[in-house]
């Protein structure tokens, strides 16, 4: 092959390259939008379906960028907290306060008051987040509130 075609093709190849690092940092940007600012109804904690409603209350999470605080509740006591994203998916939840009161369902929120301090990462796919840990089975799955 002569120099400019090697040159041409190595060009291109770079090129192609670069593109799909520019992708991949934008996506990313683009989850952490997604999953901040918006209200998540907990649907599956630890591999099991969890009821629309416990002790009368939806069980949920709420990301706020503004002071890097989460609210949560499993059905019976509001959960708050701090929250930090790092790259490529990192989460990291602070043991935070939660009210005292006693309910008479208490499993859901106990297990996911655990799963919060436990879970390093997350996924998003379509309207659903998943908290995870390492590369285990999703903690924790919630769907989008409108």
């Amino acid at each position: 092959m002569r120099p400019l075609q090697l040159l041409s093709i190595a060009v291109c190849t770079i090129s192609i390259s670069s593109c799909s690092i520019f992708n991949k940092s934008g996506t990313r940007a683009q989850q952490t939008g997604v999953i901040t600012d918006r209200r998540w109804k907990l649907v599956e904690l630890v591999g099991k379906p969890v009821a629309d409603s416990i002790n009368g209350k939806e069980p949920f999470l709420m990301l706020q960028t503004t002071d890097g605080r989460y609210s949560a509740s499993g059905g019976c006591n509001g959960i708050g907290g701090n929250f930090s994203l790092e790259e490529r998916g990192r989460i990291k939840f602070s043991a935070g306060m939660s009210t005292k009161m006693a309910c008479e369902n208490m499993e859901i929120e106990n297990e996911f008051t655990r799963v919060l301090i436990s879970a390093d990462n997350y996924s998003v796919s379509g309207d659903t987040l998943s908290l995870n840990k390492a590369r285990m089975a999703p903690l924790a799955r919630f769907k989008a509130v409108q």
